[in-house]
């Protein structure tokens, strides 16, 4: 029950988030919210191959709830880590160069905001094009070596059912460095 309500509360909290889109004044450009990068690591990905990766010892009704909260969390770290980038690089610009490259308003009063939205955005995308390339490349190898011998390799748990998500996290955590 309590499983249950921690569930429930994490879900009611993250898929309003989740859906909401982020202003912007790039038009098109505006960065995908995190059920959009769920869809498309799921179209990668495949139906099998995105289950065992985001629940692997679960039924597949909760993968997408769980890729939803993963990503979300993973942008919130993604503005903290840009927000200090920002801090940094104002030290050592200055506030008039700074605001020169990043402002884009009539006063460039929204540098600090531009800068930390267009480097949490940069690391958003450098994290998908990483999975979605792993993804692609685990979903080769398991086609060439065979379901079996695949999960043999990569799988950890007992009945090995998780190999594709570890696989992917794997290849995704090389190319990230």
């Amino acid at each position: 029950m309590r499983k249950l309500l921690i569930t429930a509360t994490v879900f009611a909290l993250v898929v309003p988030a989740a859906f909401a889109a982020p202003p912007s004044d790039k038009g098109n450009d505006a960065a995908p919210n995190p059920a959009q990068l769920c869809a498309e690591q799921l179209k990668t990905m495949g139906a099998q191959g995105f289950q065992s990766t985001y629940a692997p010892t679960g039924n597949g009704r909760n993968a997408m709830g769980k890729c939803i909260s993963r990503q979300a969390q993973a942008a919130s770290g993604d503005q903290q880590n840009a927000a200090k980038t920002c801090k940094a690089e104002l030290e050592s610009q200055g506030e008039a160069k700074f605001a020169d490259t990043y402002g884009k308003n009539g006063n460039k009063k929204n540098a600090f905001g531009k800068c930390v939205s267009m480097h949490a955005q940069q690391s958003a995308d450098d994290r998908q094009e990483s999975t979605l390339n792993a993804a692609k490349q685990c979903k080769a190898e398991r086609a060439k070596v065979g379901s079996s011998t695949f999960a043999t390799t990569y799988g950890t748990n007992k009945n090995k059912r998780n190999a594709f998500g570890k696989c992917v996290s794997k290849l995704a955590k090389e190319q990230g460095t």
